[in-house]
């Protein structure tokens, strides 16, 4: 094991210390020169200490640490983090649950591998790397992969083009190991189909599968809003659970047809459903006040800090739409998915939004990302999906 050598500046190996995966270039001391992004790096404090290995990238974050441990970066290294993250998945009752056979397998800093995403569609593996180090390193997490599922595994999709930086060249997704033999899912008995190759994502939003099933838990005999509709995942369990009529809205057509399909997959249902292509902010505006339920679950409005400001301006005016619009005694189903809005600034906007609207509103619940979506503790930035359930009077 022979990898370059970083010295941080003194003082800031505090955050490594306190196992916090990100070293910023504002702290570094000494490099190598000629550091190539990608390459791995051994990390020391001022004093020549070892704090970890890492990932070396040019830009604002230089390392993301992937071991605190002096170790070598082998297979074997890959096959303990799948497994061990397996191993929290089988913990929660994911591995083995005919009703729910899909989840995320490995959630970057959470499961200690900052830039990498595994979901887990019914035998069907789809990995996202993030940045041009880890997606090194694909073919060795495909192969730890299959040794942890053997036969459980029908195929692996490298599907790391749509986030990685377009300067690299990387332009194409692949099978890494065999084929699927299906392209459909449950999630508490609702079938889906997931398009893993043009799909957004890995092909599902599976961080709301724990708030879908409280929307459905909602919904009996309701009227349903669900806005930003993506593939319908909020509609079909809703629709599932008794909701009397649910309307589904995306600016996008392919998320309308995908939508669509997922609601034909489950037959007994679509009598009870429309859909439309519309930009929700205008459409929402235009809504009656008839509704029982209101979803929000919009993309992120804020990639930056820079964003940010903006990001919030329109979560606010969004928002006291919706309150201004919906029935008396509704339920509003609000989130946001942007990570450079935290929940109390989240939860302040939506406050400005209430005022606004003049209603009269009541947290019901605060929502986060489900179990397999795991929050590192020492690495806060994990923590992206919040959300709020307010009932409106």
């Amino acid at each position: 094991m022979n990898y370059s050598k970083i010295i941080l500046k003194k003082g800031k190996e505090i955050s490594l210390k306190r196992r916090h995966h990100w070293v910023f270039s504002g702290a570094i001391a000494q490099m190598e020169p000629n550091l190539e992004s990608g390459q791995l790096v051994e990390v020391l404090s001022s004093n020549k200490e070892f704090l970890g290995i890492g990932h070396f990238s040019n830009g604002s974050i230089m390392v993301r640490i992937i071991s605190f441990e002096k170790r070598e970066i082998n297979q074997s290294f890959w096959n303990e983090k799948i497994a061990s993250a397996y191993s929290l998945r089988k913990s929660l009752g994911l591995t083995e649950n005919p009703e729910t056979n899909v989840y995320r397998l490995i959630h970057g800093e959470g499961d200690l591998l900052p830039g990498l995403i595994v979901d887990f569609y019914n035998g069907t593996a789809v990995i996202q790397a993030h940045h041009i180090g880890m997606h090194q390193h694909v073919s060795e997490v495909a192969q730890a992969i299959q040794n942890t599922y053997g036969d459980k595994l029908s195929g692996v999709f490298d599907k790391s083009a749509e986030t990685l930086p377009k300067n690299l060249g990387i332009s194409s997704n692949e099978w890494i190991i065999g084929k699927p033999e299906t392209d459909l899912v449950q999630e508490y008995g609702a079938t889906y189909r997931i398009d893993w190759e043009k799909g957004q994502k890995t092909g599902f939003f599976i961080d709301q599968r724990e708030n879908r099933k409280l929307l459905a838990s909602y919904s009996k005999d309701k009227k349903v809003l669900n806005t930003f509709c993506y593939s319908g995942g909020f509609s079909v369990l809703s629709l599932l659970e008794g909701a009397a009529e649910v309307h589904s809205v995306d600016i996008s057509p392919k998320a309308i047809e995908l939508t669509e399909e997922n609601i034909n997959l489950n037959s007994q249902i679509k009598e009870k459903h429309e859909s439309k292509v519309a930009d929700v902010v205008k459409y929402i505006r235009e809504i009656g006040d008839d509704y029982d339920i209101i979803v929000l679950d919009p993309p992120a409005f804020a990639k930056n800090i820079k964003a940010r400001h903006n990001a919030v301006q329109a979560y606010k005016r969004l928002n006291a739409e919706a309150l201004k619009k919906i029935k008396t005694g509704g339920i509003l189903f609000t989130f946001s998915c942007s990570q450079v809005v935290d929940k109390a600034l989240f939860t302040h906007t939506i406050t400005a939004a209430a005022l606004e609207s003049g209603r009269k509103v009541k947290i019901l619940h605060q929502l986060s990302q489900p179990a397999d979506h795991p929050i590192n503790i020492f690495h806060p930035e994990t923590e992206y999906l919040k959300g709020l359930v307010l009932f409106v009077e």
